[in-house]
């Protein structure tokens, strides 16, 4: 896979992250996260898994918690035919005005199915990310 395919199908399926979360489509939103997923670097967790991930995002939906989010400044840094890895610059808004800036890097999988779903994320340490976005427009 090239890098620009790569890139285009992370970008799809950030684009598609924004969309269910935007429409507050929980099945949909949550068909993109793996059942393995494992998340690292989130303050007051060590791992955030899938069931974890189920019921803070059945809250906020319900509760229209997110005004809105974004992405931008995509970083490839490598893909193979079934998994993608990433970074990115994520903007989250939520409706009572909080705003959580981060830089995550993202672990795309093909699964069984066909369909690319995240199995890995980390939050970057600011230091960390810093080094890693300068490593990659260098």
């Amino acid at each position: 896979m090239t890098e620009e395919q790569a890139q285009q199908i992370a970008e799809q399926w950030l684009a598609q992250v924004v969309e269910t979360a935007g429409q507050r489509d929980l099945k949909a939103h949550m068909g993109m996260i793996s059942t393995h997923v494992s998340v690292q670097g989130v303050p007051g967790f060590d791992n955030i898994d899938y069931d974890i991930w189920y019921k803070q995002c059945k809250h906020q939906f319900e509760h229209a918690m997110i005004k809105s989010i974004a992405y931008k400044g995509f970083n490839h840094i490598s893909a193979t035919e079934t998994q993608i890895v990433f970074t990115v610059y994520e903007t989250v808004v939520g409706t009572d005005g909080t705003l959580n800036e981060q830089i995550v890097e993202m672990s795309l999988e093909k699964e069984d199915d066909g369909v690319w779903r995240l199995v890995q994320e980390r939050v970057l340490i600011e230091n960390d990310a810093m080094r890693n976005h300068e490593t990659k427009e260098s």
